[in-house]
């Protein structure tokens, strides 16, 4: 069998060469459908024809110039390592503009073969593509692929054995062919590449005018942000309206467990403190984040990635690029936004994509005021019970989609200023330009997307807010029964708290709730009513209107939801996400300023919100 031989997979960003590397190693390596969605390099191994072949997923790239952190890590893979072959991935339907990368590789690794990908997509538009004449030209082997549907795939492994007969270049020769690459002009590519798709690839015409046309409708001036939040409506919409029935069945299927748990422990020799403990503390905390979070992330994420799939989140970027640019910032960042929405931890690890450090800064800093998967059933019961009266039923559903999704525009409106703010103070300079590539629209793939956002995103994110929340439920049991005085920790906390909290339109008990929240922030509410009831674990609750009850029987009234909600949208970062932070920038500085900079808007909202309302008599 030998030794495993190396081959790197290189190619410009969406032409599919992520896909390709996993039809080929069996990983579910994400296949973000923007422009550097692939930052770092993924491994995996193969085995054909007997042979192992450790396939290496180079960043997406347009060159190898080192213009970018994707540019300069595929370059340097390529010079550092013993690559034995490489393939290059090109896109069938925009071959011209894939060829450049292919011919700069080729000038490094003397085994590489080009694999013209989306062939399958290439025919839906009626190009065709004249593979044996650009293997001809370019003196490679050339394979055409579908790799979506795993054709062509033996047929380029063929070619890939085939290549790795060639011995690798030594560091000093792949060097020396770089500066002489480094040298030409990226202009003689661009011709080059022109000059090889002439008679080899037939295009009809009119073939890219649904796409045109799409594109005038998705990102016009008139036209594109009101369809974002038409989008963005019915994507609350359906995830309102879909997860009420799993959520209570989860809620009673977990009630049952927790009954089961603590007749099984009072049979038991082992201290009734313990269980109370483990079963009121952490168990029923963790069944509150399982039955409130799992049903809306598990219809949300799939809508969502079926949009990226789509290949509508560049459109996006492109509509909000303007936007940053005028707050000197990074058109990525709205990328960025996006997967806060899901995740704010998500959302900072995708700052990679941002070159210039103090955008990506920028970004990290803000991307809190995107509020994650974890704050929505804060927003949507407050908003139902106290801005909706309490209202039930599809209409109810679809006007409480509205108002989250007016919260999600606040939230862009503020990471603009704060991006702005920024940008003109502690982290000052002129914002940078990037290549945004507008992929074609392509079919998602509904079984694959419905796979990866459930155990890639879904379970992910349930997993590690579960983490976080198992030992928040043992605190939160400890300080609601540890007795200080008359009261509890709980209850000597709450009354440190509760002039600031009235000062800001909400009381004690809310500001405690958000502080013990910090490792989860989807047991908030729960908190709240746990103080408020002076139960010494979290209470199950019936339905909304028995929780309005109880609120407003401790004073909330409209004014201190909208507050909650201004302060839910606007306070510090998860535990979590502020890990992720710190890892992220290396800095504990940076990490504080992303702590600090949401919660200092948080209060100065409710603050401003609050004295305005008492101002004009309102609530």
């Amino acid at each position: 069998m030998g030794v495993k031989r190396l081959v790197a997979l290189a190619g410009n960003p969406n032409v599919g060469k992520s896909t390709v590397f996993n039809a080929l190693t069996g990983l579910r390596q994400h296949t973000g459908n923007w422009t550097g969605k692939t930052v770092a390099c993924a491994q995996g191994s193969c085995r054909w024809g007997g042979q192992a072949y450790t396939l290496v997923d180079l960043p997406g790239c347009y060159s190898l110039l080192a213009r970018s952190p994707e540019e300069e890590a595929a370059r340097d893979f390529l010079l550092r390592e013993p690559v034995d072959a490489a393939v290059v991935v090109c896109d069938a339907t925009c071959l011209e503009r894939s060829l450049p990368l292919a011919l700069q590789v080729r000038e490094i690794v003397p085994g590489m073969v080009v694999c013209v990908n989306l062939m399958d997509e290439a025919a839906k538009r009626k190009l065709t593509v004249n593979l044996e004449e650009l293997s001809r030209r370019l003196g490679v082997p050339v394979v055409g692929t579908a790799a979506r549907g795993g054709q062509g795939l033996d047929l380029l492994m063929e070619a890939v054995e085939a290549a790795c007969r060639n011995p690798p270049a030594a560091s000093q020769e792949a060097a020396a062919s770089y500066r002489r690459l480094a040298e030409t002009p990226a202009a003689d590519f661009v011709r080059q590449a022109e000059a090889l798709c002439q008679g080899v690839v037939q295009e009809p015409s009119g073939c890219r005018r649904r796409d045109r046309r799409l594109d005038a409708l998705f990102t016009s001036r008139l036209t594109g942000f009101p369809i974002m939040l038409l989008l963005l409506c019915f994507l609350f919409w359906l995830t309102v309206e879909g997860a009420n029935v799993p959520s209570e069945l989860l809620s009673r299927l977990l009630s049952q467990a927790e009954a089961w748990l603590a007749s099984l422990w009072a049979g038991s020799r082992l201290p009734p403190w313990l269980g109370e403990l483990l079963i009121d503390g952490v168990f029923r905390t963790v069944a509150w984040i399982v039955s409130v979070m799992l049903p809306p992330m598990a219809i949300f994420f799939p809508l969502f990635t079926l949009l990226e799939d789509w290949g509508y989140l560049p459109r996006v970027a492109f509509n909000l690029d303007r936007c940053f640019q005028k707050c000197r910032a990074c058109g990525k960042q709205a990328l960025t936004m996006c997967m806060g929405l899901g995740c704010n931890a998500v959302g900072v690890v995708g700052c990679r994509i941002i070159d210039s450090p103090r955008e990506r800064r920028i970004a990290m800093l803000t991307n809190v005021f995107m509020p994650c998967n974890g704050r929505y059933p804060t927003m949507i019961a407050v908003i139902s019970m106290f801005l909706l009266g309490g209202a039930a039923g599809p209409g109810a559903s679809l006007l409480a989609a509205v108002c989250l999704a007016l919260v999600m525009v606040l939230g862009v409106a503020v990471t603009l200023l704060a991006s702005r703010i920024l940008s003109g103070t502690v982290l000052r300079g002129l914002p940078s330009s990037f290549v945004l590539e507008l992929p074609p629209y392509r079919r998602p793939q509904v079984g694959k997307v419905l796979v990866r956002s459930l155990l890639d995103r879904t379970l992910f994110v349930l997993g590690r807010a579960v983490t976080a929340a198992a030992p928040a439920g043992a605190l939160i049991w400890l300080l609601a029964n540890l007795p200080v005085g008359e009261g509890s920790l709980l209850a000597g906390l709450t009354g440190f708290l509760d002039p600031l909290g009235r000062l800001l339109g909400m009381d004690g008990v809310i500001l405690a709730a958000f502080l013990l929240g910090f490792p989860a922030n989807e047991i908030v509410l729960p908190l709240a009513l746990m103080a408020y009831t002076a139960q010494g674990s979290l209470t199950e609750i019936p339905d909304l209107a028995a929780l309005q009850g109880i609120l407003a029987a401790h004073g909330w009234t409209w004014v201190t939801g909208v507050c909650v909600i201004l302060f839910t949208l606007m306070h510090w970062p998860c535990a979590a996400t502020c890990l992720t932070i710190r890892k992220e920038s290396g800095s504990l500085k940076w990490t504080a300023a992303a702590f600090l900079i949401p919660t200092a808007a948080g209060m100065a909202a409710c603050f401003l919100f609050h004295g305005a309302a008492a101002l004009l008599g309102l609530g």
